[in-house]
Protein backbone atom coordinates (compact mmCIF):
# COMPACT_ATOMS: atom_id res chain seq x y z
CA UNK A 1 0.00 0.00 0.00
CA UNK A 2 2.94 2.80 0.93
CA UNK A 3 5.15 1.55 -2.28
CA UNK A 4 1.69 1.96 -4.16
CA UNK A 5 0.88 5.13 -2.18
CA UNK A 6 5.05 6.45 -3.58
CA UNK A 7 4.64 5.51 -7.22
CA UNK A 8 1.64 7.28 -7.12
CA UNK A 9 3.12 10.27 -5.24
CA UNK A 10 6.48 10.05 -7.90
CA UNK A 11 4.17 9.73 -11.52
CA UNK A 12 2.30 12.74 -10.09
CA UNK A 13 5.66 14.56 -9.45
CA UNK A 14 6.64 13.69 -12.72
CA UNK A 15 3.61 14.82 -14.47
CA UNK A 16 3.84 18.12 -12.98
CA UNK A 17 7.84 18.39 -14.02
CA UNK A 18 6.93 17.47 -17.38
CA UNK A 19 3.17 19.54 -17.85
CA UNK A 20 5.72 22.86 -16.29
CA UNK A 21 8.33 22.29 -18.87
CA UNK A 22 5.85 21.82 -21.91
CA UNK A 23 3.87 25.07 -20.58
CA UNK A 24 6.78 26.56 -20.52
CA UNK A 25 8.25 25.48 -24.27
CA UNK A 26 4.61 26.40 -25.25
CA UNK A 27 5.14 29.99 -23.73
CA UNK A 28 8.49 30.68 -25.49
CA UNK A 29 6.85 29.63 -28.63
CA UNK A 30 4.08 32.08 -28.40
CA UNK A 31 6.60 34.92 -27.37
CA UNK A 32 8.66 33.97 -30.16
CA UNK A 33 5.90 33.86 -32.64
CA UNK A 34 3.85 36.71 -31.21
CA UNK A 35 4.86 40.48 -30.54
CA UNK A 36 4.07 39.97 -26.90
CA UNK A 37 6.39 42.23 -25.70
CA UNK A 38 5.97 45.24 -28.35
CA UNK A 39 2.09 44.34 -27.94
CA UNK A 40 2.86 45.57 -24.14
CA UNK A 41 5.53 48.10 -24.57
CA UNK A 42 2.72 49.74 -26.82
CA UNK A 43 0.18 49.35 -23.97
CA UNK A 44 2.06 51.05 -21.07
CA UNK A 45 2.94 53.73 -23.69
CA UNK A 46 -0.74 54.84 -23.85
CA UNK A 47 -0.50 53.52 -27.48
CA UNK A 48 -3.06 51.26 -28.78
CA UNK A 49 -1.75 48.45 -31.56
CA UNK A 50 -4.38 45.64 -32.16
CA UNK A 51 -2.23 42.18 -31.60
CA UNK A 52 -3.68 40.86 -34.88
CA UNK A 53 -1.98 44.10 -36.59
CA UNK A 54 1.14 43.05 -35.15
CA UNK A 55 0.84 40.09 -36.38
CA UNK A 56 -0.06 40.86 -39.78
CA UNK A 57 3.10 43.32 -40.06
CA UNK A 58 5.40 40.51 -38.95
CA UNK A 59 3.82 38.34 -41.80
CA UNK A 60 4.29 40.95 -44.11
CA UNK A 61 7.96 41.16 -43.44
CA UNK A 62 7.94 44.42 -41.42
CA UNK A 63 10.44 45.10 -38.93
CA UNK A 64 7.80 45.08 -36.04
CA UNK A 65 10.26 46.60 -33.24
CA UNK A 66 11.64 50.28 -35.26
CA UNK A 67 7.97 50.61 -36.32
CA UNK A 68 6.26 50.42 -32.72
CA UNK A 69 9.12 52.56 -31.49
CA UNK A 70 8.91 55.41 -34.37
CA UNK A 71 4.87 55.27 -33.61
CA UNK A 72 5.14 55.74 -29.77
CA UNK A 73 7.69 58.63 -30.12
CA UNK A 74 5.42 60.27 -32.55
CA UNK A 75 2.32 59.91 -30.40
CA UNK A 76 4.23 61.12 -27.71
CA UNK A 77 5.39 64.47 -29.00
CA UNK A 78 1.74 65.21 -30.21
CA UNK A 79 2.07 63.97 -34.07
CA UNK A 80 -1.03 63.76 -35.67
CA UNK A 81 0.32 60.50 -37.57
CA UNK A 82 -1.38 57.02 -37.86
CA UNK A 83 -0.39 53.38 -37.82
CA UNK A 84 -1.14 52.93 -41.53
CA UNK A 85 0.86 56.06 -43.15
CA UNK A 86 4.12 54.34 -40.86
CA UNK A 87 3.80 51.02 -42.36
CA UNK A 88 3.22 52.06 -45.84
CA UNK A 89 6.32 54.75 -45.66
CA UNK A 90 8.29 50.76 -44.19
CA UNK A 91 6.76 48.76 -47.30
CA UNK A 92 8.00 51.95 -49.48
CA UNK A 93 11.53 51.17 -48.54
CA UNK A 94 11.37 54.43 -46.45
CA UNK A 95 13.43 55.40 -43.23
CA UNK A 96 10.44 55.58 -40.93
CA UNK A 97 12.64 56.92 -37.91
CA UNK A 98 14.28 59.58 -39.40
CA UNK A 99 10.90 60.70 -40.76
CA UNK A 100 9.59 60.68 -37.61
CA UNK A 101 12.39 62.27 -36.26
CA UNK A 102 12.27 65.19 -38.43
CA UNK A 103 8.21 65.72 -37.82
CA UNK A 104 9.21 66.09 -34.39
CA UNK A 105 12.13 68.41 -34.30
CA UNK A 106 9.90 70.64 -37.22
CA UNK A 107 7.08 70.21 -34.60
CA UNK A 108 9.38 71.52 -32.12
CA UNK A 109 10.63 74.24 -33.98
CA UNK A 110 7.51 75.30 -34.99
CA UNK A 111 8.09 74.78 -38.85
CA UNK A 112 5.37 73.67 -40.92
CA UNK A 113 6.37 70.17 -42.14
CA UNK A 114 3.25 68.01 -43.31
CA UNK A 115 3.90 64.44 -42.87
CA UNK A 116 3.15 63.83 -46.45
CA UNK A 117 5.95 66.09 -47.56
CA UNK A 118 8.13 64.09 -44.98
CA UNK A 119 7.49 61.34 -46.35
CA UNK A 120 7.85 62.56 -49.90
CA UNK A 121 11.49 63.76 -49.20
CA UNK A 122 12.84 60.61 -47.52
CA UNK A 123 11.74 58.47 -50.16
CA UNK A 124 13.36 61.34 -52.92
CA UNK A 125 16.46 60.01 -51.20
CA UNK A 126 17.48 63.07 -49.46
CA UNK A 127 17.77 63.26 -45.66
CA UNK A 128 14.76 65.00 -44.33
CA UNK A 129 16.10 65.07 -40.93
CA UNK A 130 19.56 66.67 -41.77
CA UNK A 131 17.28 69.03 -43.77
CA UNK A 132 15.10 69.76 -40.54
CA UNK A 133 18.36 70.98 -38.24
CA UNK A 134 19.63 72.75 -41.33
CA UNK A 135 16.54 74.73 -41.31
CA UNK A 136 16.41 75.31 -37.57
CA UNK A 137 20.34 75.87 -37.81
CA UNK A 138 21.37 77.49 -40.66
CA UNK A 139 24.80 75.43 -42.30
CA UNK A 140 27.79 77.15 -43.62
CA UNK A 141 29.51 75.74 -46.92
CA UNK A 142 32.90 77.22 -47.41
CA UNK A 143 34.12 76.81 -51.01
CA UNK A 144 37.63 75.74 -52.28
CA UNK A 145 39.77 78.53 -53.32
CA UNK A 146 38.28 80.09 -56.69
CA UNK A 147 41.33 81.37 -59.05
CA UNK A 148 39.82 84.87 -60.88
CA UNK A 149 41.71 87.23 -62.66
CA UNK A 150 41.20 91.25 -62.68
CA UNK A 151 41.98 93.23 -66.41
CA UNK A 152 45.40 94.02 -65.22
CA UNK A 153 46.20 90.56 -65.48
CA UNK A 154 47.00 89.73 -61.63
CA UNK A 155 45.09 86.56 -60.32
CA UNK A 156 43.34 86.42 -57.33
CA UNK A 157 42.42 83.49 -55.20
CA UNK A 158 39.38 83.71 -53.05
CA UNK A 159 37.72 81.93 -50.65
CA UNK A 160 34.03 82.41 -49.58
CA UNK A 161 32.13 80.97 -46.78
CA UNK A 162 28.16 80.92 -47.21
CA UNK A 163 25.87 80.45 -44.76
CA UNK A 164 22.37 78.60 -46.21
CA UNK A 165 19.20 77.40 -44.76
CA UNK A 166 17.33 74.90 -46.07
CA UNK A 167 13.97 75.36 -48.24
CA UNK A 168 11.96 72.43 -46.86
CA UNK A 169 9.44 73.50 -50.01
CA UNK A 170 12.35 73.09 -52.63
CA UNK A 171 14.17 70.26 -50.88
CA UNK A 172 12.12 68.03 -53.45
CA UNK A 173 13.56 68.58 -56.99
CA UNK A 174 16.02 71.31 -56.15
CA UNK A 175 19.84 71.65 -56.26
CA UNK A 176 22.11 70.79 -53.74
CA UNK A 177 25.94 71.86 -52.14
CA UNK A 178 27.34 71.32 -55.48
CA UNK A 179 25.11 73.06 -57.26
CA UNK A 180 25.42 76.47 -54.63
CA UNK A 181 29.47 76.06 -54.46
CA UNK A 182 29.58 76.51 -58.52
CA UNK A 183 27.15 79.49 -58.57
CA UNK A 184 29.51 81.19 -56.11
CA UNK A 185 32.53 80.66 -58.19
CA UNK A 186 30.86 81.82 -60.94
CA UNK A 187 29.81 85.07 -59.14
CA UNK A 188 33.62 85.44 -58.06
CA UNK A 189 35.01 84.85 -61.74
CA UNK A 190 32.40 87.56 -63.03
CA UNK A 191 33.25 90.26 -60.07
CA UNK A 192 36.58 89.79 -59.82
CA UNK A 193 37.09 89.77 -64.15
CA UNK A 194 34.93 92.66 -64.28
CA UNK A 195 37.23 94.48 -62.12
CA UNK A 196 40.23 97.19 -63.73
CA UNK A 197 42.79 96.17 -61.06
CA UNK A 198 42.98 93.30 -58.12
CA UNK A 199 43.68 96.08 -55.74
CA UNK A 200 40.11 96.89 -56.24
CA UNK A 201 38.90 93.91 -55.39
CA UNK A 202 41.17 93.87 -52.49
CA UNK A 203 40.14 96.86 -51.53
CA UNK A 204 36.43 96.01 -51.57
CA UNK A 205 35.96 92.50 -51.03
CA UNK A 206 31.95 92.92 -49.46
CA UNK A 207 31.63 93.66 -53.89
CA UNK A 208 31.92 89.89 -54.09
CA UNK A 209 29.19 89.61 -51.66
CA UNK A 210 26.68 92.11 -53.13
CA UNK A 211 27.27 90.86 -56.95
CA UNK A 212 26.75 87.02 -55.84
CA UNK A 213 23.61 87.78 -53.85
CA UNK A 214 22.13 90.86 -56.43
CA UNK A 215 22.38 87.52 -58.77
CA UNK A 216 20.05 85.48 -57.10
CA UNK A 217 22.06 82.19 -56.82
CA UNK A 218 19.59 79.95 -54.71
CA UNK A 219 17.24 80.20 -56.75
CA UNK A 220 16.45 76.29 -57.90
CA UNK A 221 18.02 75.09 -55.15
CA UNK A 222 17.40 73.38 -52.17
CA UNK A 223 18.75 76.20 -49.82
CA UNK A 224 18.33 79.54 -49.02
CA UNK A 225 21.19 81.72 -49.32
CA UNK A 226 21.59 83.94 -45.74
CA UNK A 227 24.48 85.43 -45.99
CA UNK A 228 28.24 85.30 -47.93
CA UNK A 229 31.68 86.29 -46.43
CA UNK A 230 34.96 86.63 -48.25
CA UNK A 231 37.46 84.04 -46.18
CA UNK A 232 40.47 84.98 -47.71
CA UNK A 233 41.97 86.66 -50.70
CA UNK A 234 45.27 85.70 -51.95
CA UNK A 235 47.08 87.46 -54.97
CA UNK A 236 48.71 84.72 -57.52
CA UNK A 237 50.35 85.08 -60.42
CA UNK A 238 51.06 87.93 -63.00
CA UNK A 239 48.67 86.41 -66.06
CA UNK A 240 48.79 89.32 -68.27
CA UNK A 241 52.84 89.50 -68.18
CA UNK A 242 52.89 85.95 -68.44
CA UNK A 243 50.85 86.01 -71.85
CA UNK A 244 52.83 88.91 -72.60
CA UNK A 245 55.80 87.02 -72.47
CA UNK A 246 54.72 83.66 -74.19
CA UNK A 247 53.08 86.21 -76.86
CA UNK A 248 56.75 87.91 -77.28
CA UNK A 249 58.39 84.82 -77.43
CA UNK A 250 56.01 83.50 -80.18
CA UNK A 251 56.79 86.52 -82.15
CA UNK A 252 60.60 86.37 -82.35
CA UNK A 253 59.89 82.46 -82.84
CA UNK A 254 57.93 84.06 -85.86
CA UNK A 255 60.04 86.82 -86.36
CA UNK A 256 62.82 84.16 -86.50
CA UNK A 257 61.57 81.80 -88.56
CA UNK A 258 60.60 84.78 -91.47
CA UNK A 259 64.75 85.60 -91.17
CA UNK A 260 65.47 82.36 -92.07
CA UNK A 261 63.28 82.41 -95.08
CA UNK A 262 64.25 85.22 -96.42
CA UNK A 263 68.25 83.93 -95.83
CA UNK A 264 67.34 81.14 -97.57
CA UNK A 265 65.78 82.95 -100.40
CA UNK A 266 68.80 84.94 -100.97
CA UNK A 267 70.94 82.18 -101.01
CA UNK A 268 68.97 80.50 -103.25
CA UNK A 269 68.95 83.72 -105.33
CA UNK A 270 72.42 84.11 -105.25
CA UNK A 271 73.26 80.19 -106.53
CA UNK A 272 70.64 81.13 -109.47
CA UNK A 273 73.13 84.77 -110.27
CA UNK A 274 76.31 82.22 -110.31
CA UNK A 275 74.26 79.95 -112.04
CA UNK A 276 73.53 83.06 -114.73
CA UNK A 277 76.72 84.57 -114.59
CA UNK A 278 78.15 81.17 -115.50
CA UNK A 279 75.99 80.94 -118.15
CA UNK A 280 76.67 84.17 -120.00
CA UNK A 281 80.28 83.27 -119.79
CA UNK A 282 79.44 80.42 -121.40
CA UNK A 283 77.79 82.23 -124.17
CA UNK A 284 80.67 84.97 -124.69
CA UNK A 285 83.05 81.99 -124.84
CA UNK A 286 81.07 80.57 -127.37
CA UNK A 287 80.77 83.99 -129.79
CA UNK A 288 84.77 84.08 -129.34
CA UNK A 289 84.80 80.66 -130.36
CA UNK A 290 83.23 81.53 -133.50
CA UNK A 291 85.39 84.44 -134.58
CA UNK A 292 88.20 82.58 -136.19
CA UNK A 293 85.39 80.14 -137.86
CA UNK A 294 84.21 83.86 -139.24
CA UNK A 295 87.51 85.36 -140.26
CA UNK A 296 88.26 81.94 -142.08
CA UNK A 297 85.03 82.36 -144.16
CA UNK A 298 85.91 85.43 -144.86
CA UNK A 299 89.46 84.83 -146.14
CA UNK A 300 87.93 82.00 -147.85
CA UNK A 301 85.28 84.24 -150.25
CA UNK A 302 87.80 87.51 -150.10
CA UNK A 303 85.89 89.82 -147.89
CA UNK A 304 89.02 89.70 -145.75
CA UNK A 305 92.57 89.90 -147.07
CA UNK A 306 95.50 88.69 -145.72
CA UNK A 307 97.26 91.93 -145.00
CA UNK A 308 94.03 93.01 -142.92
CA UNK A 309 94.83 89.89 -140.71
CA UNK A 310 98.00 90.75 -140.39
CA UNK A 311 97.11 94.23 -139.15
CA UNK A 312 94.19 93.25 -136.87
CA UNK A 313 97.27 90.64 -135.08
CA UNK A 314 99.42 93.56 -134.92
CA UNK A 315 96.75 95.70 -133.38
CA UNK A 316 95.94 92.93 -130.62
CA UNK A 317 99.37 92.87 -129.69
CA UNK A 318 100.12 96.11 -129.16
CA UNK A 319 97.32 96.36 -127.30
CA UNK A 320 97.89 93.41 -124.81
CA UNK A 321 101.64 95.01 -124.18
CA UNK A 322 99.48 98.34 -123.54
CA UNK A 323 97.53 96.28 -120.87
CA UNK A 324 100.84 94.64 -119.63
CA UNK A 325 102.45 98.27 -119.31
CA UNK A 326 99.79 99.41 -117.42
CA UNK A 327 98.92 96.78 -114.91
CA UNK A 328 95.98 95.15 -116.69
CA UNK A 329 95.77 91.65 -116.89
CA UNK A 330 93.41 91.51 -119.14
CA UNK A 331 94.43 90.32 -122.69
CA UNK A 332 92.84 90.43 -125.99
CA UNK A 333 91.65 87.03 -127.19
CA UNK A 334 93.87 85.90 -129.81
CA UNK A 335 91.95 85.28 -133.12
CA UNK A 336 93.92 82.29 -133.80
CA UNK A 337 92.83 80.73 -130.50
CA UNK A 338 96.34 78.98 -130.74
CA UNK A 339 97.19 79.81 -126.92
CA UNK A 340 94.81 80.62 -124.17
CA UNK A 341 94.90 84.23 -122.90
CA UNK A 342 95.13 85.18 -119.14
CA UNK A 343 91.41 86.24 -119.04
CA UNK A 344 90.73 82.67 -120.74
CA UNK A 345 93.12 81.17 -117.76
CA UNK A 346 90.55 83.15 -115.35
Amino acid sequence: MILTTLAMTTGGIIALVVGVVVLLILIAILFSVLPIKIWFRALVSGVKISMARLIGMKWRGIKVTPLVDAYISAKKAGLDISIDELESHVLARGDVIKVVNALISAHSANMQLSAETARAIDLAGRDVLNAVKVSVNPKVIETPAISAIAKNGIELRVKARVTVRANITRLIGGAGEDTIIARIGEGIVTTVGSAETHKDVLENPDAISKTVLNKGLDSGTAYEILSIDIADIDVGRNIGAQLQMDQAEADKRIAEAKAEERRAMAVAQEQEMKAKTQEMKALVIEAESQIPQAMAEALRKGKLGVMDYYNMQNVMADTNMRNAIGGNDETVVNSNNDKPSKKDKK
